[in-house]
């Protein structure tokens, strides 16, 4: 089975603005520490971050969806980010009191890994 086709070329259309979707990456970058992501996902530019419980963040702009099931867009990304066990009740990923504006920035972030 082939997975080409609209979604996995959905990366490849998006600008760099229409990623961040208002999130700042710089402050998304020190988020990710605040929050505690380092410690389960190996993510590009975060020392520490070599976590193996959850998946590697590295080219997240290049996947087709989040958590297999979501289209990769930066709001589904914010909502994960959020409330990831309204999505996908029994993942390993915690609720962690992420605010709206604070996933946004981790989004815009993790969108510049590409």
């Amino acid at each position: 089975m082939s997975c080409n086709g609209p979604l996995t070329s959905i990366s490849a259309k998006l600008t760099a603005r229409d990623w961040t979707q208002g999130g700042e990456a710089d402050r998304g970058r020190d988020l990710i520490r605040h929050y505690g992501c380092h410690t389960c996902h190996t993510i590009p530019g975060i020392a520490g971050a070599d976590g193996n419980v959850g998946p590697p963040l590295t080219l997240i702009a290049h996947r087709s969806f989040i958590a297999g099931e979501l289209p990769n867009n930066p709001g589904n990304l914010v909502q994960w980010i959020r409330h990831p066990r309204s999505i996908e009740p029994k993942t390993a990923m915690p609720e962690m009191g992420v605010t709206d504006q604070d996933a946004k920035d981790i989004a815009a972030y993790l969108y510049t890994l590409r």
